[in-house]
C-alpha cells in the first residue's frame, strides 16, 4: 500500500487519486477490478475502447483494446480499459438517426476528456474504427493534453466480386431505376461486407486514419492494415507500450499535432484522394488542441499536391489493395523527398517523421494503385474550397475532374434529405438540375447528416456527371459525383442556401472554386426580408443541446468554442 504521495513524475494524474492514507477508499474500489499493490505505484494508462456490435467498423476492438493493455502492462504500465460509444454511419444513412452521427463525435470526445479526467489515467490510448469515433478520440486526446496514442481498428477486406458498402448503396440506386432485380440486390447486400473492419475504399475512416497517422498520432503503417490481422494486433500491443516511452519523455499531444503537422495531415488526405469530411475533422481536431486552421489552408496546400492515389469511390482499388503494397508509407516519403512534407515533426514513436520514413522502401515496380508525382491523377486537389454569393464562408466539392469541372444548371430545391430522396428515386430530378437538400446543416438538422443515399441514387441513375448537388449537410466518404457540401452559412441560420427558389439558375466552377447563384443584390434581400427561421426540430435531448452549441461548419461544427 503507497503510505505517501508520489514522486514519479510520469505519474502526474494517478498519484493524487491512490497515493497515501487518504486514498484507501480509491484503492479499495480499484482492488475490486484487479488492482494489486504493485499497479498503484505504476502509471496508469487509460485504453478507451469503441468495441461495439452496432457495426463491423467496431465488432473486433474489444481484442484490440485487450491488446493495448498488455503492451502498456508488459512496458510497466498498469492498464485501464473503458468504453465509449460508436454508431454506424452506414445503417443510419438516409434515416432520422443519421443526424446523431455527427453529433456522436462530440459526445465521444466529451466521454473520454470525462473518463480520463475523473480517474486520472497518466496516458492513454484510444482505438477507433469509424468515420466519427476516430476523430472523436482525437479531439478527447488534444482536450487532455496527456502523452497519448491512436490506434486504427483497420480496414475491412473486399466483398465478393470486389464490393462494399457503397456497392450496395449504389446497387439499391441501380434496382429503383429497373437495372438490377430484387434478387441481384440481395446477393449484393449479403456477400459486400464479409466481415469486420471500417469501409474498404479511401472513403471517410480510411481517410482519418491516415491523416492521424500524418499527423504523427499513430505509429507508422497503423493506418494500413486489415481489420483482422497479426499486425493489427501487434499495432494495438505496440501502442500500449509506445504510451509508458512517452511519459518517460512527458510528449504529449500539443507537441506533435503542430500546425505544421496538420499541413502533413492534409498533404496526405489530398494526394490519397480522401473524403471532404478531413476538411470538418481536422479543423475540429485543430480546435480542440489550439492550432489556427481554415478552410482556405485546404485550397493553400491544394494547389500544390496533386491526387496520386486509384482508389474507391473515384478511383478502383480499395485500402485492403494499399495495405499489401506497403499502405501510405512509401507515398509519405515520396512526398517528403519532394518537400511536400515537413519532416522535422514530432510523432509518437518519439522520432521525427523524417526519421520513421528513413528506411521505407518504395511501391513495387509493377503496382498501379499509387501515381508517380510526374504524372499525377489529378495535378492539384479534389478538395476544393468554393466561395461565392451562395457560400460567403466556404463550401467543400470533392471534384475528381472525372465529374468536369464547371457545372450550371437549374435549382431543384428541397427542405430535407427524405424530400429529395424520393424525387431521385421517382425519376422526377431529371438531367441538367442542381438539387439543393437544405436545412440540414449543424444546427438546422440538427446534427449535418452525410448524403451518401442521395447521392449513390443519383450514380445509382446513371446521373452521376448529368446532375450536380448542393447541401448545407455533408457527404459520406464513398459519395461521388458533383457533390458540394458545407454550405455555410447554413440555411437555419439564414445563409444564402435557405433563399434559393426552383428554377434558380447555379453554377458550380471547381477552377475558379466559386458557387454562385444567378440572383441581383436587390432580389436576395427582397427574398431575406420575407425569410422567417423555421422552429428548431428538437426542443430537449441531445440534438436539442448540439443545435444550441455547435458552430458553423466552417469552423468544424464544434460544440466548445471559447468564449
Amino acid at each position: 500500500m503507497s503510505d505517501e504521495p508520489h514522486a514519479d513524475p510520469r505519474r502526474r494524474y494517478s498519484s493524487p487519486v491512490v497515493d497515501g492514507p487518504g486514498k484507501s477508499a480509491s484503492r479499495a474500489m480499484l482492488r475490486a477490478v484487479g488492482f494489486e499493490d504493485d499497479d498503484f505505484c505504476k502509471p496508469q494508462v487509460g485504453i478507451a475502447s469503441t468495441a461495439s456490435q452496432v457495426t463491423p467498423c467496431n465488432s473486433h476492438i474489444d481484442e484490440l483494446a485487450e491488446q493495448a493493455r498488455a503492451g502498456a502492462d508488459e512496458a510497466g504500465g498498469k492498464g485501464v480499459v473503458f468504453n465509449t460509444i460508436t454508431i454506424s454511419d452506414g445503417i443510419a444513412n438516409g434515416t432520422e438517426g443519421m443526424k446523431y452521427s455527427l453529433v456522436s463525435r462530440e459526445v465521444i470526445a466529451d466521454s473520454i476528456e470525462t473518463v480520463a479526467g475523473c480517474e486520472g489515467f497518466d496516458g492513454l490510448v484510444a482505438i477507433g474504427g469509424c468515420d466519427k469515433n476516430m476523430p472523436g478520440c482525437l479531439i478527447g486526446l488534444a482536450r487532455l493534453d496527456r502523452p497519448s496514442v491512436f490506434v486504427y481498428g483497420g480496414t475491412i477486406l473486399p466483398g465478393a466480386n470486389h464490393t462494399d458498402i457503397v456497392s450496395v448503396f449504389e446497387a439499391m440506386g441501380a434496382h429503383s431505376r429497373g437495372d438490377i432485380d430484387l434478387i441481384a440486390l440481395k446477393q449484393i447486400e449479403e456477400t459486400a461486407i464479409p466481415g469486420p473492419g471500417a469501409c474498404g475504399g479511401m472513403y471517410t475512416a480510411n481517410t482519418m486514419a491516415s491523416a492521424i497517422e500524418a499527423l504523427g498520432m499513430s505509429l507508422p503503417n497503423s493506418s494500413a492494415q486489415n481489420a483482422v490481422s497479426d499486425t493489427k494486433r501487434d499495432d494495438s500491443r505496440a501502442a500500449g507500450a509506445a504510451v509508458l516511452a512517452l511519459l518517460a519523455r512527458d510528449l504529449k499531444p500539443s507537441d506533435i499535432m503542430t500546425s505544421d503537422a496538420f499541413e502533413n495531415a492534409i498533404t496526405v488526405v489530398i494526394a490519397l484522394g480522401g473524403s471532404t469530411n478531413a476538411v470538418l475533422h481536422l479543423l475540429a481536431m485543430a480546435s480542440a488542441i489550439g492550432v489556427e486552421l481554415s478552410v482556405d489552408d485546404f485550397t493553400r496546400i491544394g494547389r500544390r499536391v496533386p491526387v496520386l492515389a486509384d482508389l474507391r469511390p473515384s478511383g478502383h482499388y480499395m485500402m485492403s489493395e494499399l495495405v499489401a503494397i506497403g499502405g501510405i508509407q512509401p507515398l509519405m516519403k515520396t512526398l517528403l523527398e519532394a518537400g511536400l512534407l515537413h519532416g522535422d515533426c514530432l510523432t509518437v514513436t518519439g522520432k521525427t517523421l523524417a526519421e520513421n520514413l528513413a528506411e521505407v522502401a518504395p511501391y513495387p515496380d509493377d503496382q498501379r494503385i499509387i501515381a508517380a508525382l510526374d504524372a499525377p491523377i489529378k495535378a492539384q486537389s479534389h478538395l476544393r474550397i468554393l466561395h461565392g454569393n451562395l457560400a460567403p464562408e466556404g463550401a467543400v466539392a470533392k471534384i475528381t475532374g472525372k465529374e468536369g469541372t464547371r457545372f450550371t444548371g437549374r435549382a431543384r430545391v428541397f427542405g430535407s434529405e427524405e424530400e429529395a430522396q424520393a424525387r431521385i428515386n421517382d425519376g422526377s430530378v431529371v438531367a441538367g438540375e442542381v438539387v439543393v437538400i437544405r436545412y440540414e446543416g449543424p444546427r438546422g438538422g440538427p446534427g449535418m447528416r452525410e448524403m451518401l443515399t442521395p447521392t449513390s441514387a443519383i450514380m445509382g441513375r446513371g446521373l452521376g456527371d448529368r446532375v450536380a448537388l448542393i447541401t448545407d449537410g455533408r457527404f459520406s466518404g464513398g459519395s461521388h459525383g458533383f457533390v458540394v457540401g458545407h454550405v455555410s452559412p447554413e440555411a437555419f441560420n439564414g445563409g444564402p442556401i435557405a433563399l434559393v427558389e426552383d428554377g434558380d439558375e447555379i453554377t458550380i466552377d471547381a477552377e475558379a472554386d466559386t458557387i454562385n447563384v444567378a440572383l441581383s443584390h436587390d432580389e436576395f434581400e427582397l427574398r431575406r426580408a420575407a425569410w422567417r427561421q423555421p422552429e428548431p426540430r428538437y426542443r430537449r435531448g441531445v440534438l436539442a443541446k448540439y443545435a444550441r452549441t455547435v458552430s458553423s461548419a466552417s469552423l468544424g461544427a464544434v460544440t466548445d468554442l471559447p468564449e
